[in-house]
């Protein structure tokens, strides 16, 4: 299981990102459909972009999946962030409370 605060990079693009809270399904996290690899780690040379996961992600945003899984994009790039097939959800700000 991948821990809180691990720092992963894209074997396909130029994603990076920290795991703020893990889950069993980040097992299987992915940027632009392909696995995610700790940080200095040499990518594949094989990988490729997949055209289905290519929408990009936000640098500084944070992406949840349903299992509650929260990861932080520190370096944007062209790969949609996912578990398997499924593609994580930009995790929408808290309104702030009307001041009156």
């Amino acid at each position: 299981m991948i821990k809180n605060g691990t720092r992963l990079q894209s074997q396909v693009c130029d994603t990076q990102l920290i795991v703020v809270r893990s889950s069993d399904s980040l097992d299987d996290l992915r940027a632009g459909g392909v696995p995610m690899v700790p940080i200095g780690t040499d990518a594949s040379g094989d990988a490729t972009l997949d055209p289905a996961f290519s929408d990009g992600n936000v640098m500084g945003k944070r992406y949840v999946d349903e299992t509650g899984a929260e990861v932080l994009v520190t370096k944007a790039g062209a790969g949609t962030l996912s578990v398997g097939a499924t593609a994580l959800n930009l995790k929408e700000a808290k309104p702030l409370p009307a001041s009156d």
